[in-house]
């Protein structure tokens, strides 16, 4: 995977680059024929920040640090070809970046709708996550950033979902189970059925029936459906979105919505994987289960473990029968209170059936170890006698086809690419908004669509949304009508789009008129070998498969090549640094702060001298834990360095890189 031009090459760099280096020797020594190239990931939101930071342009920081960089990977003697050298920010490359979205845009695969964005109405701009502080305010302006609806740029891969799963099991051994399972859970199948809820939302004066609506459920275990003990609805599901604007409702749904989004995005930043158990019961709603008509006992919640993006944005509560479901129910409801379980275990024989079904006394669930998460029979005491007695699928079946309580559906995790930023450092999209077409394509005569060069306020323009303020008062030709008071789009190309097409433009690199030729895709792709961190096993590899199968469908890649882009994938493990941290105030140690000699007394310390507490962690400034690969190689020679990176962990594994374990063999005479 070619690199981010951050100016300066870590361990973890010289760790890839040696593996990907050996393989191509040791292929080329086969009689193989081998190309091993290189290139720059140069657009993104980094090199703008690094950028206002310096008060320079991107353009400048970026080439800089590709001229620095370069000269550190040829010291690390990796054999690449630099003849195919390319870089994303180069005009010659994005305008093939512009003429591929383009493509998906004749083809209906890239579109315009709304999504939710991070704004700060200081600045009047689109943020990303990163930019936005634990307190929910910008980094920059300070501001508190707010939630706005905003049109956005989308590919279409959902129209790829199937193709996409399915292709997985045609990749065997070639891609590590981890990688094909964390693909396959982002896709997300999930097969099960739809179910109707209708809700009544009381008036809170009078008591009568204010208004009454449906909410829709998606669930993969209907036969539980008996269970629901409550339903739970995402912070921006339109029921909860009406209730928060009512004057009658309590202010606490308005705090709690902002407080639950603030903390799922601090969850996001760190990578948590714990979902919260928080909810907020709204008032006067119930909803009614359909298995029990007439009865509208069922409270509604809004919860923060309900995701949006995830089907309708709302959840039937079964707390007998799910763990995520049971933790939520002794959260939010008294202490005490029942939880029903209603499918008990199949004991197999008629004999055990015929028992149970005379005395079920497994109807509720006390603790976490009692809840039951299989498939069953359903009980007789907590079930109505249409499904009581029935095995899991046979009830399904039975609420599917004869009680037209649910409907059959399949649904997915994946959702549409957003691929446009309100950045200035990025490919800009070839669109043309006229008053009277709408978007229109840029003609392939004007293209590349350049990015216009910075005024010298770089840092103050750059802070906000730059392509706006630097062509919004340059009206441009609709190139359908001739209409002369058109827009150019001022979005830019998330970085993600440039670096899913990178390595078929490798072996045709200085092509001018096309992404690449059906020759070089004949002979060279797909690609044989894919070297690479494991963080990027989700989003890369999958957006690169997508284009990889929209390349393939348009005829760009003959059929004998396939639709995938990678024969084999090698994720190696990061490297970490050792760490030296004060055991008293977990403060991280400078290296001069720690006695050489020793490695372990803390310089400086109090009578009785301590002894810093060693660990091996990610290399990262804040822990003063960085290795300089050039230094290293300085010290002890290109190929004792790479031996002992190859040689210390299994690829797949972390390295704790140690160099003091670095060592010669003492002379003989």
């Amino acid at each position: 995977m070619f690199p981010y031009p951050s100016g300066t090459l870590h361990m973890g760099h010289l760790r890839v680059y040696t593996i990907s280096d050996v393989l191509s020797r040791f292929r080329r020594l086969q009689g193989h024929n081998v190309l091993h190239p290189m290139g720059w990931d140069a657009f993104g939101l980094p090199a703008e920040n690094a950028a206002i930071a310096r008060n320079t342009s991107p353009r400048v920081w970026t080439a800089a640090n590709i001229r620095k960089m370069k000269a550190q990977l040829q010291e690390m003697g990796g054999g690449f070809d630099w003849e195919q050298e390319l870089s994303t920010h180069e005009k010659e490359y994005y305008v093939h970046t512009q003429r591929l979205f383009l493509l998906l845009w004749r083809r209906g695969l890239a579109y315009r709708g709304l999504a939710e964005v991070n704004w700060d109405p200081v600045d009047r701009t689109v943020l990303a996550n990163e930019q936005v502080d634990a307190r929910g305010c910008s980094w920059r302006s300070g501001a508190k950033v707010v939630k706005r609806e905003l049109e956005q740029w989308f590919f279409r891969i959902t129209e790829f979902r199937e193709e996409l799963l399915r292709d997985l099991e045609g990749l065997g051994e070639g891609w590590q189970e981890r990688v094909r399972v964390m693909q396959e859970n982002w896709i997300g199948r999930s097969v099960g059925a739809k179910v109707r809820f209708k809700v009544r939302i009381n008036d809170g004066e009078g008591g009568g029936v204010r208004m009454e609506e449906e909410v829709e459920v998606f669930t993969t275990r209907v036969d539980t459906l008996a269970g629901v003990q409550y339903l739970a609805l995402s912070t921006g599901h339109g029921l909860v979105k009406a209730l928060k604007e009512r004057k009658d409702v309590d202010d606490g749904l308005a705090e709690f919505i902002a407080t639950t989004i603030s903390e799922a995005e601090k969850a996001k930043a760190a990578g948590s994987q714990v979902f919260p158990k928080n909810g907020f019961r709204l008032p006067g709603v119930f909803a009614e289960n359909p298995l029990f008509p007439g009865a509208f006992n069922v409270p509604v919640f809004a919860a923060g473990y309900v995701l949006d993006g995830y089907g309708s944005g709302a959840v039937m509560g079964v707390p007998g029968h799910d763990s995520r479901d049971f933790a939520f129910f002794r959260e939010n409801f008294p202490a005490g209170e029942e939880v029903r379980r209603v499918v008990v275990p199949d004991a197999g024989g008629k004999e055990e059936k015929d028992k149970r079904k005379k005395k079920d006394t497994t109807t509720s669930a006390e603790t976490e170890t009692d809840i039951y998460t299989s498939p069953g029979i359903l009980s007789h005491h907590t079930n109505p006698p249409s499904i009581a007695g029935l095995t899991t699928p046979a009830a399904t079946k039975t609420l599917i086809e004869d009680l037209k309580i649910a409907t059959p559906h399949t649904q997915y995790r994946l959702r549409d690419w957003l691929v446009s930023r309100q950045r200035y450092w990025g490919a800009p999209i070839p669109i043309i908004h006229c008053p009277s077409c709408g978007p229109v394509a840029v003609p392939e005569k004007d293209l590349p669509v350049e990015l216009p060069p910075l005024p010298e306020n770089t840092p103050d323009i750059l802070s906000r949304s730059p392509l706006r303020e630097l062509w919004d008062d340059m009206p441009v030709e609709c190139p359908s009508c001739k209409h002369q008071d058109a827009r150019r789009e001022t979005d830019t190309m998330d970085t993600f789009v440039d670096s899913s097409w990178y390595f078929l433009r490798f072996p045709d690199a200085h092509n001018k008129d096309e992404l690449f030729s059906a020759e070089s895709a004949k002979k060279w792709l797909p690609v044989d070998l894919y070297v690479g961190g494991v963080e990027h096993a989700i989003l890369h590899l999958l957006y690169s498969r997508f284009i990889t199968k929209v390349l393939s469908r348009e005829g760009l890649i003959p059929p004998d090549v396939g639709t995938e882009p990678f024969k084999r994938l090698v994720t190696q493990g990061m490297v970490h640094g050792k760490t030296f941290s004060d055991p008293e105030t977990g403060r991280f140690l400078l290296p001069g702060e720690v006695d050489a000699a020793s490695g372990e007394i803390i310089l400086d310390a109090p009578p009785g001298k301590k002894k810093a507490v060693i660990t091996y962690e990610k290399m990262s400034k804040s822990k003063h834990n960085g290795v300089d690969p050039g230094a290293c190689i300085a010290r002890h020679g290109l190929d004792a360095t790479r031996i002992h990176m190859l040689f210390s962990a299994p690829v797949g594994d972390v390295v704790d890189w140690d160099e003091a374990k670095i060592r010669f063999p003492a002379a003989r005479n």
